[in-house]
């Protein structure tokens, strides 16, 4: 079993940056790809970006150049720097890993076994 701990969030104004955590433990050598997605109020789960084994990134159109996704391999943590933030990405931030490995961009959260208990990120105007 692995699991997955986020932290990172909080309250920042617009334009702000701000970087999240996502560290793993238990089984990580059983983690391949790993991604972020986030929730709005009122809103479906949706998907911000994913890293796979070779480390290849991929994003939504909606945090493309904003956003950056990175891996510690030797730590087992996943990064998401978030640069120029603006209201709407308000939202809880989950962390997701996929047990076996797959490249590509894995944007449905059906491709992902484990799943962090989200931290809330809050970008005032």
């Amino acid at each position: 079993q692995v699991q997955l701990v986020e932290s990172g969030g909080g309250l920042v104004q617009a334009g702000d940056s701000l970087r999240l955590s996502c560290a793993a433990s238990g089984r990580t050598r059983r983690t391949a790809a790993m991604a972020w997605f986030r929730q709005a109020p009122g809103k479906e789960r949706e998907f911000v970006t994913n890293i796979d084994d070779r480390g290849y990134t991929y994003y939504a159109d909606s945090v493309k150049g904003r956003f950056t996704i990175s891996k510690d391999n030797a730590k087992d943590i996943v990064y998401l720097q978030m640069n120029s933030l603006v209201p709407e990405d308000t939202a809880v931030y989950f962390c997701a890993a996929r047990r076996i490995s797959l490249y590509g961009s894995l944007s449905s959260e059906k491709d992902y076994d484990y799943w962090g208990q989200g931290t809330q990120v809050t970008v005032s105007s």
